[in-house]
């Protein structure tokens, strides 16, 4: 499967994002600066981590009205997978390609630190490499990842079962709600996730968790 990621000035999660797709489907995506005004013929189209534009205005707020969002919202009407990790889940909550907003951390601090996910939906593209209720490790660095909305969607969010992963085991960093992490839209061809499961696909950094959703997106088997 050909895939392409979006970078904006700011990222900085792009290489650990393009070395986790390489290694695992064999082939680099294209990379695509967020000035462009087109994609090429993709099956996936990721979005990293950083913190594009600074973080300016808010989390994501300046690069969902980049050039290169309008044919990624095309390209998400039209079927085509996408993946929002950190800043890039923030980035499609911006553009309105994902419900709620991502806010400052409870805390009101920058958190980097391991946490507990539980699988909430595993019959998906994305997570069919896990267990509904599976608990698995995973990453976070973020500023910004508490997941909030109004009470009425977020009772939509649960009853279309669009949850993707919660933070278990008491390990929520942020505050978000309903101890969300990640979240589909409602045909689930879009995932935005604030952890980060390219940070922990192989041994060496200190285990494999997130290389099934990998797996899954590019059809490989492990």
């Amino acid at each position: 499967m050909k895939s392409a990621l979006i970078v904006f000035p700011g990222s900085n999660r792009d290489r650990d994002m393009i070395k986790a797709i390489t290694q695992i489907s064999g082939i680099e995506p294209y990379l695509i600066w967020h000035k462009q005004t087109s994609l090429p013929d993709v099956d996936i189209i990721i979005i990293p981590g950083g913190f594009s534009y600074g973080d300016y205005l808010r989390s994501g707020a300046i690069a969902a009205r980049s050039p290169i969002m309008k044919a990624v919202k095309k390209a998400a009407q039209d079927g085509v997978k996408i993946l929002g990790v950190c800043n890039g889940f923030q980035i499609l909550t911006e553009a309105g390609l994902l419900p709620g907003v991502l806010m400052r951390n409870k805390s009101l601090k920058f958190i980097c630190k391991n946490v507990k996910l539980e699988i909430a939906n595993a019959n998906t593209d994305f997570t069919k490499g896990y267990k509904n209720e599976q608990i698995i490790n995973c990453p976070v660095a973020h500023h910004d990842g508490n997941f909030f909305t109004d009470e009425k969607t977020l009772s939509q969010i649960e009853e279309n079962n669009q949850v993707a992963f919660r933070y278990a085991n008491g390990t929520n960093p942020n505050g978000s709600l309903n101890d969300i992490a990640g979240i589909f839209n409602k045909e689930k061809n879009v995932l935005g996730m604030m952890p980060h499961p390219e940070n922990l696909i192989e041994k060496a950094h200190g285990g494999t968790d997130g290389r099934a959703l990998f797996e899954c997106l590019f059809g490989v088997k492990s």
